[in-house]
Formats: C-alpha cells, structure tokens, sequence
C-alpha cells in the first residue's frame, strides 16, 4: 500500500489483537485552484507574524501550548506532558460492539480511514474478523485516539479489507428541530404522485468519478485569461423563469423527463469527422443522386420525341 501509515497499533476483538496501521482513505486535488494572500499595491506575497503585547513581534520557535483557566491565565502543558498521557486507546482500537450500519445516522459520520493488518503474522486473525463481519452484516464501534483526542469510530468491512470512519460525538451534531420547523402543509396526491414518478423517472448510478467542478473549471478559466493578459473570462448560469404553479411545473418535468436524450457529444464530434474525409457525404449525395434519376427517368423518355419534332419544324 502506498503512502505512511498515519497511525499503528492493535485491533482488538474481545481477547484477540491484531496488528493494523491506519491509512488515510482521502486526498485533497493537487490541481485545484487555491490564493495567496498579496499586498494589492506592492504584489508582494505577505506571510502571517506572531506578536507579544509586550514584546512585538515572536518566534514561532518560542511559543507553547496554554490552557485559560481563568481570563487572561494560562497554565502550560509541554509536548513532553502530553506525550505522557496514555490511555487504552491510545495504542489499541477496542472494539466496544457490533450494530447495524443503518443505525447510524450519516450526519455523525466524519473522516474515513483504511484499517490493513501490519505485517504476514497478522494477517490471519485479520482475515477472521473481517470474514466473521462480512457474514453477519455487523459494524463495529470502537475507540481510537487521533490527533491528540479520542475518537468514537465505525469499522465496517470494504472490499477486501476495513474502513475506519472517525465519528462526530453528540456534542458535535446540532439538532435538526433547530433547523427544521414542523411542516403544516396538507399535501395533494396528485402532485405528491408525479413528484414520485419524477424521483422514479432520474434514477441513476451514484458514480462520483463523473462529477466535475463546474465552479472550479470556471474558476480555472479566468485565471488563465487574466495570466495570458486577455479579458477575464467570466461564466454565468443561464436565468431560469419563475415558478408560477406546483403542478404545472411537476407536469412539464414529466414531459420532460420522457424526452428521448440529446446525441452524445462523442457521436456529434464523429459526423463532422466523417464528413470532412468525404466519405459520408458521398454517399447521401449519391443515394440522392440515384433517387432523383429514378423519379425522372420516365418523364425524360416521354419527352425527347417532342424535343426532336420541335428540332425538325
């Protein structure tokens, strides 16, 4: 597996460990476009300083970390302090139980992580509890500490191995009441029914691979108009009318949901192609052509004897 282990230490199901090391599951595009803040006269980059009431400016190198316990007191706590603080698991992912994947609610779920057994003499208990997890369906809930804090994590098998979701604890979730008021909306069948067939009609595949940043691409674009020194490239999102009726708009988007789908970009790309090889003009020109002489043959036979009686008068 490419990359370094973010974390190593045991996976450990009731009195079995097993040795894993952590990989991180995501990676942030290379390519997308980011900025840096620059003096708007100068142009030049400017960078982030560190300052002391007292003393002004600092070094990085001479700052520690402080917990306020009252305003304006601090008590230190020293890397080597911190490093002393061990707890269970600190080095181990216990796992606590098993529950049903659909009993957790996906608003909890935070950064997901790849769980591969650490060397050959681990692998055969990993397999075992990755295979006894596969045939009952279950995700383990377990402990682990990240970053300086305990983590709550999923465990749920993946493919050929485990992924580790770090979970958000309930402190962190907001409840949706204080989002969401209660709807008092006595609903109509009959929109409620073409809102379904529409849902129904643009079902499709969940494939991430076929999203594209479309605010990125324009993005993109004006940066490099404004590098080769041309006008800003600027994209704007076609107007839609307003909504006037519910139900005359879930109509026309039936309507339009049946509409055959437009030529693929990759066969309208392939006509022109064609055409400039003067092969598939060639032949429409010539069934055209064979069409043409068909329908007047007759007429032209029928003609010439007048044509020479008008030659001989």
């Amino acid at each position: 597996m490419a990359g370094r282990a973010y974390w190593k230490g045991y996976l450990k199901l009731s009195l079995v460990a097993c040795p894993v090391k952590l990989y991180s599951a995501t990676a942030s595009a290379a390519s997308r476009v980011s900025f840096n803040m620059i003096h708007k006269d100068t142009r030049n980059r400017v960078s982030q300083k560190y300052y002391d009431p007292e003393l002004g400016e600092v070094e990085r190198a001479d700052l520690v970390k402080g917990y306020q316990f009252e305003k304006d007191k601090y008590v230190i706590v020293t890397p080597e302090e911190l490093e002393e603080i061990e707890i269970e698991s600190s080095k181990t992912i216990n796992i606590d139980g098993f529950v049903d994947a659909a009993d957790i609610d996906p608003i909890y779920f935070d950064s997901p992580y790849f769980l591969a057994p650490d060397g050959p003499v681990a692998e055969e208990t990993y397999a075992v509890i990755l295979k006894a997890m596969q045939e009952t369906g279950k995700v383990a809930i377990a402990r682990i500490v990240l970053s300086g804090r305990e983590r709550l994590v999923a465990i749920q098998p993946k493919a050929e191995g485990f992924l580790l979701t770090t979970l958000r604890s309930a402190k962190e979730v907001k409840s949706a009441a204080d989002a969401f008021d209660k709807l008092d909306v006595k609903i109509d069948p009959d929109m409620l029914a073409m809102a379904e067939q529409i849902i129904k009609q643009k079902a499709i595949p969940f494939d991430p691979a076929a999203f594209e940043d479309r605010y990125e691409q324009a993005l993109l674009a004006l940066v490099r108009s404004k590098i080769a020194g041309g006008e800003p490239v600027i994209t704007k999102a076609p107007e839609r009318g307003n909504v006037i009726n519910l139900m005359d708009a879930l109509r026309r988007s039936i309507e339009e949901e049946r509409r055959p789908p437009a030529p693929s970009l990759a066969k309208a790309k392939a006509e022109p192609a064609e055409a400039a090889d003067g092969k598939s003009e060639k032949a429409p020109a010539k069934k055209a052509a064979a069409k043409k002489s068909t329908a007047q043959k007759t007429p032209a036979k029928k003609a010439a004897p007048a044509a020479k009686k008008s030659k001989a008068g």
